[in-house]
């Protein structure tokens, strides 16, 4: 008998597979390094590959991406939410080239007309109070420079964050993370406090309808109209932080959040949460930093911004990643009295702003309103939210939730229902895997691993969509069918 199951199972697993969505872009035959040269090779023994057997991607195209071998995949992970409009868009390959030729690297000790018009063309896509841009080279450094900003503005030192989110890797955006997997065993950088997070999944309060999310689930939370008990819960504990473990002079500097984190896993906050701590923070004398570094670009749909989403406007914003496509290139925006405290001492910033990154900067706007890939984020996500959904009802005791906004969307991966006990690292590596192998990569998140993060390219279609959603169903599947082959073969003694 358990011979039988093993064999459906196989032919559960190497049946046939929908067909992958059509691609015009030939690429051309790889004559690089061979793959095995390159995987004995890799020069940093931190750079996990990302798989099993990893992957050597030699080009791509839109939200296509071509492995050594000619192999075709698509890119539901966009480079770690950093290919917002696509790979190797000729726009971008356009501007970078006739930059190139004309004058590839100054620093803002000289002017130069390519940064002048870019930043004049992003303050366009923000608030009118926040009209100092400084350009950097990447999440983590904007965020360095947010803080220092906000300490100098204030006079205060602390800063605070959420735990579970994500904020960059060197020393001072360390420990402003609330995730002990990006944390080295060191001391960390004083005057960082991290508060509960507001996780209406996974934490003591809220429900799926208390999130800003196309679709919901479950049962409904005891909120009342547009009155939201989990976001004044989650509230009351940042004001248990200020009362009784900051200073009662200069409590705080800054409060930080990703407008939906990341890493983490998706997580959404309650709809009106930020706006309570942003009114709280700011009467403590602190001021608010919005993190866009994912959420930013039009990813969320509805908002090019997506601290907008919560009906906030921040005295900071840092981003980086889609800014530049996966060119390096970042931001910090803020208000010209805030910026006029970096006055005091000097600041150079040898690549931030130099004419290649601008260049590009530029071209990732233009692109984004000409292609309307914010509507396509709206239209295409939601569409991909919904087919998602279904898989609550299919697998119900393997998906536990799904969420998010526009294309940043995420999976939660469980072995209980009840205690939503999150399915073990080796399983959801399996799931992780297989998919892969059926031609379509998406990331992993959340301090357990167990959340399957899908934020592609924001030029996929729907076609692309319901691809991705039919190989997702392909690897439950096959999951499920290991898991009741494994159990029964367990039953009858392993015959």
């Amino acid at each position: 008998m358990s011979r039988g199951l093993i064999n459906w199972s196989q032919l559960r697993r190497y049946s046939s597979l929908p067909e992958l969505p059509s691609c015009k872009y030939s690429t051309p035959f790889y004559q690089a390094t061979d793959y095995e040269t390159v995987k004995a090779t890799r020069l940093a023994p931190s750079e996990r590959p990302y798989y099993k057997k990893p992957l050597l991607i030699h080009e791509g195209h839109g939200q296509w991406l071509w492995d050594h071998t000619g192999r075709r995949y698509l890119d539901m992970f966009a480079g770690i939410v950093t290919v917002g409009v696509g790979h190797s868009h000729p726009k971008i390959t356009e501007a970078l080239s006739q930059q190139i030729s004309k004058l590839g690297s100054t620093t803002v000790i000289y002017m130069h007309p390519q940064y002048h018009e870019y930043v004049d063309k992003l303050k366009k896509k923000l608030p009118e109070n926040l009209n100092v841009i400084y350009l950097v080279n990447s999440g983590s450094e904007a965020n360095e420079l947010a803080f220092l900003l906000a300490k100098l503005y204030t006079g205060a030192q602390e800063i605070i964050s959420l735990q579970n989110g994500y904020h960059g890797g060197t020393a001072a955006t360390q420990a402003a993370t609330g995730l002990n997997i990006a944390k080295y065993p060191i001391p960390q950088a004083p005057g960082f406090t991290h508060v509960m997070n507001p996780d209406v999944y996974n934490g003591p309060w809220g429900c799926s309808h208390c999130r800003d999310c196309p679709i919901s689930h479950g049962k409904n939370c005891s909120c009342v109209g547009n009155n939201c008990q989990a976001a004044d819960k989650y509230f009351g504990q940042l004001q248990n932080i200020f009362k009784y473990c900051l200073s009662s002079s200069k409590p705080v500097a800054a409060f930080i959040a990703e407008s939906i984190q990341g890493i983490g896993g998706i997580v959404q906050y309650p709809k009106t949460y930020l706006s309570k701590v942003y009114d709280f923070v700011r009467s403590k004398g602190g001021i608010c930093i919005a993190d866009e570094v994912q959420t930013g670009f039009a990813r969320t749909g509805d908002h090019f911004w997506g601290f907008q989403g919560h009906g906030v406007t921040p005295d900071i914003v840092t981003t980086a990643k889609a800014i530049g496509n996966g060119f390096p290139l970042g931001a910090v925006i803020t208000t010209k009295e805030i910026a006029e405290v970096l006055n005091k001492a000097m600041r150079v910033n040898t690549f931030g702003g130099n004419p290649l990154a601008c260049a590009v900067g530029s071209a990732v706007l233009d692109i984004i309103d000409e292609e309307q890939l914010q509507e396509n984020c709206k239209t295409v996500g939601t569409h991909l939210l919904h087919r998602l959904s279904t898989l609550l009802l299919d697998y119900p005791t393997i998906i536990g939730d799904v969420r998010g906004k526009g294309l940043m969307i995420g999976i939660e991966l469980i072995r209980d229902v009840e205690t939503k006990e999150p399915l073990p690292v080796e399983q959801v590596l399996d799931i992780f895997e297989d998919i892969k192998d059926m031609g379509v990569l998406i990331g992993r998140g959340g301090v357990n691993g167990n959340i399957l993060r899908v934020k592609p390219p924001m030029c996929i279609t729907k076609e692309d969509a319901d691809f991705a959603v039919e190989i997702i169903k392909k690897s439950l599947d096959n999951h499920r069918d290991k898991y009741i082959s494994d159990k029964e073969s367990v039953f009858f003694g392993g015959i």
